[in-house]
């Protein structure tokens, strides 16, 4: 009672008994001294003198607040005059006011500018947000998506208007990520953004974990992405890794166990529905094999457990800091023999010295991982469902029973005998030195070394039955071995001037050069003819085919390839009083990949930025906080082929005898194209970035046109005067245009709770413009082949003038009286399979989605938040060929879909492909909830304790009859619902992160 004793000077014994037992023992943390004490009332406005209602007044350090009312007033009984009175309002700055001797305390609040002030990753510098011109997203660590990825390209997903982000194989650990952004941009080239880690372009995502990643910044435009180039017309991204602070020595503790559960089994055939397709006569009696089997269930890993731990040491002093993590990442799939055990680590140090003229900053990091990849093969699900489920895993002897039905195998008698590791291991190392020549001068020298090896090594045991000894490996063992090794040389120097003249005048310019050179090797080898398991892979030569001709032939291989990228580059930004900007660029590069008459190009852009709010026309508006309108235009490039392209390259020809001898012959591969350049994107893109309503919606609009030119594709070539029948040459154009919206909203701010939401959402249009010229001429091209059985051709076509993703084929006209299929004709008449000719064929649907769309809801009650995050796809096609195969009776002895006895009970013909089995693929996505506690610490040790528990893809609601309406939608070969059944899952995570 001390602290109190000049206060209560005349209360009584007594009323110090109360004082104490309100302190304790409020239920709503005030206290009877505080109802008494001081007494404070006022006003709270805006700048305009406006009242301010709903204003959150919190007396500081205790849980005693209010809010104003309909007039900005408010009424707050404080303990003292030594208390502080904090002020928060949405879209404003918080202030904290000293009561002081003060009964009367009116406050002016004032718009929070401060996100504007914030600086953006732009491609060899950065830039205040407000002086962004171009076509920018820039998400931070507190906005990324919650839990376990498999890739850290997922903490984004959904989090960027435009940017697609896909994981087909759902959350297979060895699965890849598909990454486009504003659509397709190319035929055969790279459709993937650049990603450029901590300014190293080419950075490899292998080298990052979740909680070592600082920021994610999305170059949409061309005006952005032009300063890359080649490499940009598929967009950039920009990665910041986190770095170390000075201050106080800090270390971090992450982790996180998470469980896979499948999320919607198949419906096939159970063995009791088999025999009874058997009792009906459908299936003859000899393929009851007396067992009731779940092959799809013996396959699942159901004990799966995946687990990350990081952990990571920072701080540093006044001229030097440091941050260095370490983790171990082991994920394992819901398919057994499927998992991808990861350790490594990273470290960043920085120091400035010389008078604070010289800074050397330097990033180290390394990952090496053990993949097994011979479980979550599509083709074992596939097993699962056609394989006769009365049919037994293992005979009375204990071997695999092998069914041997048209693609039948055994799953698990291959995982028992069969081995496919790969071992892998990555390394980045860069090095930046910057020196301050004179007061915004500043030289920069970066140098960066990237080194990605692995090795596969596969096995098939004397037992596997592809080894049996009726077959031609004659019951003995096969090996192979693959070695991958790629590696980067990068330099780039660049010389940056920035000055602010008379206040109102700033200027930013950078110059420089850029050098990388690319090279890959590989090598592989195989031998069979192994007489013992003992030796595995590890000893090639002890195979027997080496000697024995009657085997299959022993193979060995080896590779190398290498290119080179040069560049010179500029930037220069002008901003005038913070209202009006301009940027323009220029990237003159050249690639060792393209023609002798075409290795260098320029890449230009510029880009406008007018602030409108500090027009008089907006300056005092209450509904418009802050609106800058952006326009910008810029070209960039694709030299995303193969190496040597445009070259005289020789291939092995036959062996050619002379006097006994056997030599071997080469010939030319390829026909030589000196014209050969890259693609062109010219893009122009209209943004506006705003804040509304005193702050409480911001956002930006985009909308943007790119024209892709010089597309690059294999036509026929004339014969003479080329030589070969192909060439790789440019002739056409792709048109994408969209739409792009990001709203940001704190719907309710208070003391105790506040509610946040964000939308994203685009919508995008292609069309291929033209895929001919005077010379080189192509009527269409087709992709999407569809597997055997049956002579099904491919599903989607892309002709002149239509868009990319087109499902081409025939129109379902229902079936005939004994279940044969009925097609439309062009004529309007109707005809079965083998009355349709190619004219009959047409657009039947498309695979690409015209929508996406996501919701984040962000909510926080004392120290609880949740997050709820909504994901979909709107406006596009599924073919389901697992209807398709499986739904169909003629696929009988082999196991069937229920839908074949059900859905498709008419049918009774072989395979089509047509809209019959095309489907809405439009879907929603309940895609993560995540629900987390910050523990209050009083503690020396610890700075902060987070327990979170995170569920992903819990619900996904759709009319698509498959499994998962989320597919490859990126690429050409869109909409496909391919015949593989990897499970999708659902997964569940227990995470905690610690402070010390």
């Amino acid at each position: 009672m001390m602290l109190f004793s000049g206060a209560i000077s005349s209360a009584t014994q007594a009323e110090e008994a109360v004082f104490v037992a309100g302190e304790a023992g409020a239920a709503d943390g005030v206290s009877f001294f505080q109802t008494t004490a001081k007494e404070v009332t006022g006003v709270v406005t805006d700048e305009s003198g406006e009242p301010l209602p709903g204003v959150s007044i919190l007396e500081k350090g205790t849980t005693n607040g209010t809010v104003t009312d309909l007039d900005g007033k408010y009424k707050i009984n404080v303990a003292s005059d030594e208390a502080v009175l904090v002020f928060s309002f949405i879209g404003m700055a918080s202030q904290e006011v000293p009561v002081g001797g003060q009964s009367t305390l009116d406050v002016e609040m004032t718009s929070d500018t401060e996100s504007l002030e914030e600086f953006v990753v732009i491609g060899y510098g950065s830039q205040k947000k407000r002086e962004i011109t171009s076509a920018v997203a820039n998400v931070e660590e507190d906005d990324f998506v919650q839990g376990g990825m498999r890739s850290p390209m997922e903490l984004i997903q959904g989090k960027v208007a435009g940017l697609n982000i896909n994981r087909p194989q759902g959350n297979n650990p060895n699965g890849s990520t598909d990454i486009q952004l504003r659509g397709l941009t190319s035929l055969v080239g790279t459709t993937s953004p650049l990603i450029v880690i901590d300014g190293i372009p080419g950075g490899s995502l292998d080298l990052l974990q979740q909680d070592d990643i600082a920021s994610f910044d999305v170059l949409k435009d061309g005006s952005a992405a032009a300063i890359y180039g080649t490499r940009g017309n598929a967009g950039v991204i920009l990665i910041t890794t986190k770095k170390g602070k000075a201050g106080e020595s800090r270390f971090d503790y992450s982790t996180y166990f998470q469980r896979e559960y499948v999320d919607r089994k198949p419906d096939f055939l159970t063995a009791d529905q088999y025999r009874g397709l058997i009792d009906q006569g459908l299936i003859e009696e000899g393929n009851d094999l007396g067992s009731s089997t779940d092959l799809y269930d013996r396959l699942l890993n159901k004990q799966n457990l995946s687990q990350y731990h990081n952990f990571a040491a920072s701080g540093g002093g006044e001229n030097s800091t440091y941050r260095a993590s370490f983790y171990y990442n082991g994920a394992e799939g819901i398919a057994q023999e499927n998992s991808n055990k990861q350790f490594g680590g990273r470290v960043s140090f920085s120091q400035t010295g010389f008078q604070d003229k010289l800074t050397l900053a330097s990033n180290l990091a390394v990952n090496f991982s053990d993949a097994n990849r011979l479980g979550g093969q599509g083709g074992d699900f596939e097993q699962a469902i056609q394989r006769n489920p009365t049919a037994p895993i293992f005979n009375p002897d204990g071997s695999y029973v092998e069914t041997q039905a048209y693609n039948n195998y055994n799953p698990l008698s291959r995982y028992a005998n069969r081995i496919d590791e790969r071992n892998k291991s990555t390394f980045s190392g860069d090095v930046r030195l910057t020196y301050e020549i004179i007061d915004g001068l500043k030289a920069s020298a970066f140098g960066a070394y990237i080194r990605n090896n692995y090795n596969d090594r596969y096995y098939q045991s004397m037992n596997d039955f592809a080894n049996r000894p009726t077959s031609e490996y004659q019951g003995m063992g096969y090996a192979s071995k693959f070695n991958h090794l790629d590696w980067s040389n990068t330099f780039e120097g660049t010389l940056n001037y920035k000055k602010i003249f008379n206040t109102d005048h700033s200027f930013d310019a950078i110059v420089g050069y850029s050098y990388q050179y690319f090279t890959t090797e590989e090598f592989n080898v195989n031998n069979n003819g192994f007489t013992t398991d003992g030796f595995l892979d590890w000893n090639l030569s002890a195979g027997s085919a080496i000697n024995n001709t009657q085997l299959p032939r022993p193979g060995m291989d080896s590779f190398k390839e290498d290119n080179t990228l040069i560049a010179f580059f500029a930037r220069a930004s002008y901003a005038f009083q913070e209202k009006y900007f301009v940027q323009a660029t220029l990237r003159r590069e050249g690639s060792s990949r393209f023609g002798a008459n075409h290795k260098w190009g320029n890449f230009p852009a510029v880009s406008v930025g007018w602030e409108l709010t500090k027009e008089r026309f907006l300056a005092n508006s209450s509904a418009v906080n802050n609106l800058k309108v952006r326009l910008g235009y810029g070209v960039t490039g694709n030299q995303g082929i193969d190496n040597y392209q445009s070259l005289i390259t020789l291939s092995e020809g036959g062996v050619y005898p002379q006097e006994g001898v056997y030599y071997q012959t080469y010939g030319l591969s390829r026909n030589p194209n000196p014209d050969l350049r890259w693609e062109k994107k010219k893009e122009w893109n209209l943004g506006f970035d705003f804040l509304l309503f005193n702050n409480m919606l911001g956002g930006s609009l985009d909308l943007y046109n790119r024209e892709t030119v010089d597309l690059l594709y294999e036509y026929t070539s004339q014969q003479p005067a080329y030589a070969k029948n192909n060439l790789l040459t440019n002739v056409g154009s792709i048109n994408n245009r969209g739409i792009e919206l990001y709203l940001t909203s704190t719907i309710i701010k208070n003391t105790d709770f506040s509610w946040r939401a964000d939308l994203t959402a685009n919508t995008q249009r292609n069309k291929v413009t033209s895929l001919s010229n005077d010379v080189f001429t192509i009527s269409w091209i087709e992709e999407g082949g569809l597997p055997s059985p049956g002579n099904l051709g491919n599903a989607i076509r892309i002709e002149d003038g239509g868009p990319i993703g087109n499902f081409y084929g025939k129109r379902f006209a229902g079936f005939s009286e004994d279940g044969k299929w009925q097609f439309y004709k062009a004529d309007g008449s109707i005809g079965e399979a083998e009355d349709m000719t190619t004219e009959d064929l047409t657009v039947i649907g498309n695979g690409v989605p015209k929508y996406m769309a996501s919701l984040n809801n962000t909510f926080t009650y004392k120290n609880f938040d949740l997050s709820i995050f909504f994901r979909g796809k709107f406006g596009f096609d599924i073919l389901n060929t697992k209807e398709m195969y499986f739904g169909n009776m003629k696929w009988l002895p082999n196991n069937l879909l229920e839908s074949a006895i059900t859905t498709h009970a008419e049918l009774d013909d072989d395979p089509q492909y047509s809209d019959y089995y095309l489907e809405n693929g439009s879907f929603v996505k309940l895609d993560n909830i995540t629900l987390g506690y910050n523990f209050e610490l009083n503690s020396q040790y610890f700075r902060n304790l987070r327990v979170y528990a995170t569920g992903r893809n819990l619900l996904t609601i759709s009319g698509y009859s498959g499994i998962d309406p989320e597919l490859q939608d990126v690429g050409l070969n869109t909409g496909i619902d391919g015949r593989g059944f990897y499970p999708r899952t659902k997964s569940f995570a227990l995470g905690l992160k610690v402070g010390f």
